[in-house]
């Protein structure tokens, strides 16, 4: 009998990307509020959500580097289970209820791709770097300080497509309104049957459920970004008009449940 929780299924169940969950993640987050163009805000929301009309175009740009592990110690493979990753939020509304829409995300490892696909975040593949801080003091350890920038940058294809900066200028307790926002994502798998392209095996809206979070070491200064335009994608049209703060922190979580909100035919 062959095992796994994700293809390739296999005798022993160890060549599947994806473990069982729970999956546990630990991270150091760059996030960068920008407004953007409502209208390109607006028309980049799924069936389901309406925009925020209280946002104005609000949207956050977030660079994370994680590391992974299921029930396995997983983390002591970190080629596999420690990666970086950029997306975007976008302020929705699903009903009555203040939601983050995640219209585009990028990693740089399948199996972080493959959990993505599973919960809806449409991942695709890219190059992603942010600065690191570590404890013993250089000009290149960037301490967590008033007055330290860290940057991040994503590169799909070999070019350029997201660029961000956070100067840090004191620590806050709290992390802000919009990033507690619930995150709302898309499952959707077409089928490849002929005359069956428009009608999707799997449609749906579903919205992240993440168990046990916590944040630590939270510090609030001057955010920059830029999403240039790029050829094959259109990140650019998200464009910030205006830039806001940026955040550094570190943050834990732990995902094995999604909540179906809407099923959304084909």
């Amino acid at each position: 009998m062959l095992k796994g929780y994700t293809l390739p299924l296999s005798p022993e169940g160890e060549a599947n990307i994806v473990p069982t969950p729970p999956w546990h993640y630990s991270g150091d987050v760059l996030a960068i509020e920008f407004w953007t163009d409502p209208q390109a805000a607006a028309a980049c929301l799924p069936p389901g959500l309406k925009a925020d009309q209280c946002a104005d175009g609000h949207a956050l740009g977030l660079f994370v580097d994680w590391q992974f592990t299921a029930q396995d110690d997983e983390f002591l493979d970190p080629a596999k289970y420690q990666y970086r990753e950029f997306y975007v939020l976008v302020d929705a509304v699903w009903r009555d209820t203040p939601v983050a829409w995640c219209p585009y995300i990028y990693v740089d490892n399948d199996a972080a791709m493959g959990r993505g696909w599973i919960q809806g975040y449409p991942k695709k593949l890219a190059s992603v770097f942010q600065t690191r801080s570590f404890a013993a003091a250089s000009p290149a350890a960037a301490p967590i300080a008033a007055g330290t920038t860290f940057a991040g940058s994503m590169s799909v294809h070999g070019r350029r497509a997201a660029a961000g900066r956070v100067t840090l200028r004191k620590q806050v307790p709290e992390l802000p309104a919009a990033l507690l926002r619930p995150t709302v994502n898309r499952r959707y798998f077409p089928r490849l049957t002929a005359g069956q392209h428009d009608q999707p095996s799997v449609n749906e809206l579903t919205m992240a459920v993440n168990d046990d979070f916590k944040f630590a070491n939270c510090w609030v200064g001057e955010g920059k970004i830029a999403l240039p335009k790029t050829a094959g994608e259109e990140l650019d049209a998200l464009a910030p008009m205006r830039v806001g703060s940026g955040y550094r922190f570190s943050m834990s979580c732990t995902i094995k449940d999604l909540k179906i909100l809407d099923g959304l035919g084909s």
